[in-house]
């Protein structure tokens, strides 16, 4: 089967995509097109809707040969994303959307196709999507990680060889300090990493309705961990409600006791790998220039300290 129309990619994404991927990210949003139509060619697919993206990846509703809807999901292959092909396998479709076909060398995924139209941040009642989204974390973290995959014990030691030099870019000292204090709170679990299969960002909008199960994930980036590292994600949901409570300490509370209740976490350690989670975002924003932190992150490791 070969394609008579090329496949347009969205100017949106081909102009985001080409400034934050540099000239490797221009050079692949201009083969994107032929890439597409490649492995239309290759999986015998037909087109059947608008393409529609990501941050970082061009996903296209498809037909298969046997009248199967799915979608055509083109990535570059990265660090972040390496793993997602193994994870998935490990899965098996339970909780998370199916893998139906993939390509490691150009990292192209045919995927089952879920309900894009409706997010689980569709869902209006805040606790029934955060016990929603437990429920499906929960069943993610109780299978084994496969081998070769990225390990939070790595992720962890890397973090903290950064804190010093990290630190004295920010312009608060209470921020500092704060940077500090989730340092040590990592430096005393690294010797127990864990070694569940993590999704690592699984968010409202990384949960989409489907016809199998009413809620399955997507776009996992697979990590071997603790799952407390998985939490943060899902307590920065929705921040501009939590904030409308008056009450943020509590409304993140209430979360982070609802997801840890649900996934049988002890809440010591789920709170000192979340502390990592804001250690990690902190050290991504330094990096990126920034010399303060995003209040939310700021708030939520509060939250949790005020215990």
């Amino acid at each position: 089967m070969t394609t008579s129309n090329p496949i347009h990619v969205p100017d949106a994404f081909a102009a985001s995509y080409g400034r934050t991927g540099g000239a490797s990210g221009r050079a692949w949003i201009t083969a994107l097109p032929g890439l597409a139509a490649e492995f239309l060619d290759r999986w015998t697919l037909r087109p059947d809707g608008p393409a529609a993206h990501g941050m970082a990846s061009l996903v296209l509703p498809v037909t298969r040969a046997d009248g199967t809807p799915a979608v055509l999901k083109l990535q570059q292959v990265t660090e972040d994303n390496i793993g997602a092909a193994p994870g998935l396998r490990a899965w098996n479709g339970n909780g998370v959307v199916h893998l139906l076909d993939h390509d490691p060398d150009t990292g192209t995924m045919l995927l089952e196709r879920l309900d894009a139209a409706r997010p689980l941040s569709s869902v209006a009642d805040d606790t029934a999507a955060v016990q929603i989204l437990a429920e499906l974390l929960a069943r993610l973290v109780a299978v084994p990680a496969p081998q070769g995959l990225r390990h939070l014990a790595d992720i962890a030691t890397a973090m903290l060889d950064e804190v010093a030099r990290a630190v004295p870019r920010l312009r608060d000292p209470a921020e500092q300090q704060l940077v500090r204090t989730c340092a040590a709170a990592v430096a005393e679990l690294t010797g127990e990493p864990g070694d569940r299969l993590l999704h690592w960002d699984l968010h409202y909008d990384n949960i989409l309705a489907g016809q199998r199960e009413p809620w399955l994930a997507i776009d996992p980036e697979p990590l071997v961990g603790d799952p407390g590292f998985e939490l943060l994600p899902a307590l920065d949901n929705r921040w501009a409600q939590a904030m409308a409570t008056g009450d943020v300490t509590r409304a993140v509370l209430r979360r982070f006791d609802l997801l840890t209740e649900v996934l049988g976490l002890d809440r010591r350690r789920a709170t000192g790998w979340t502390l990592g989670r804001v250690l990690q975002n902190a050290l991504w924003d330094v990096a990126d220039g920034r010399t303060a932190l995003e209040p939310a992150q700021v708030a939520i490791a509060t939250a949790l300290l005020s215990r």
